[in-house]
């Protein structure tokens, strides 16, 4: 698929969301204002250099992480950080029910590894014995907690290089700077 698509595509997605966000039935709600302004702030949405890795970032590391609501958790981090929030909220989707069953074991061995060779100090948390078809799996909870920390900080910390090598290589698909957003002038009553 060409370039020309990818981004038709993600301007629907963007007009998708701000129809979304800013529905009459949870416009004048209270608690939903901050967030409504925080969400739709149009500078991010659009991506450049910066913020996109900033995203894409916050969404590995939220991926690497066995919590529920993973994309919520990145796009409020997101909007906090003044990161492109749809690639924080893509990147929550590395880990999905068809990787997880992969992803989670080598985060487990990945921790075990630390603790046996490079001596990470790591409290003693507990076995758990997970019972898979005939086969028993011991999972040692630090090791599953430390693989899962550090692998998502490890993944997080390769975003910056790897975003900013794809905008080296090709900067017209991904502009240095943010486009700049004029405010408009409030009109004047003329008489």
């Amino acid at each position: 698929m060409e370039p020309r698509v990818w981004k038709i595509r993600y301007l629907r997605l963007v007009r998708r969301v701000y129809r979304i966000v800013g529905h009459r039935r949870l416009r004048h709600r209270e608690w939903w204002k901050p967030i409504r302004t925080a969400l739709l702030d149009r500078r991010l949405w659009h991506p450049c250099r910066d913020t996109v890795a900033n995203g894409l970032s916050i969404g590995l590391f939220f991926a690497m992480m066995p919590i529920p609501g993973q994309s919520l958790a990145a796009a409020t981090i997101a909007a906090r950080s003044r990161a492109n929030i749809p690639f924080a909220v893509g990147a929550t989707f590395v880990t999905n029910p068809l990787t997880s069953p992969i992803v989670r074991p080598l985060q487990h061995q990945f921790g075990g590894w630390l603790r046996e060779h490079l001596h990470v100090p790591m409290p003693q948390l507990g076995e758990v014995d997970l019972q898979f078809r005939s086969t028993v799996v011991a999972l040692n909870v630090s090791d599953f907690i430390l693989g899962f920390l550090v692998s998502g900080i490890l993944v997080s910390l390769l975003a910056y290089p790897m975003v900013h090598l794809f905008s080296a290589l090709m900067p017209q698909h991904l502009p240095i700077r943010p486009i700049v957003i004029r405010k408009k002038k409030p009109r004047s009553s003329s008489p």
